[in-house]
């Protein structure tokens, strides 16, 4: 039988009806619906292993997001910033020269060789 969690969750109607909210959406990231449906089976009173069972990730996964909302709250559930120095280039512009290979917009070209008929 799993252990008890140290950290037991209470939520306000508020943070119940946003958590909701996010658990049922289907545009937001696959990441923040996770975790409010972890907070959410926290609050319940299911252990970290059901929940991982559940949600098919893992007990640590699950223990970290209980414990950053007892301390944060919704605010701990949004991504920190990443560690590292930052991008140099837009996300989806790629490496320099790399613009001009897709050529699939540009007119036929002519054949290399000419057909003759035999």
């Amino acid at each position: 039988m799993a252990r008890p969690a140290r950290h037991k969750i209470e939520l306000s109607d508020e943070e119940r009806s946003e958590l909701e909210r996010i658990a049922r959406a289907e545009k937001l990231p696959w990441r923040e619906v996770q975790r409010a449906k972890i907070v959410l089976y926290s609050a319940v009173g299911e252990s970290d292993v059901d929940i991982a069972a559940r949600l098919d990730t893992s007990a640590g996964i699950v223990g970290r997001w209980r414990r950053r909302f007892c301390a944060e709250r919704l605010d701990g559930l949004k991504d920190r910033p990443r560690a590292g120095r930052p991008r140099r280039f837009p996300p989806g512009a790629g490496r320099r020269g790399q613009g001009d290979r897709l050529r699939a917009a540009r007119g036929p070209r002519p054949a290399a060789l000419a057909l003759q008929p035999h």
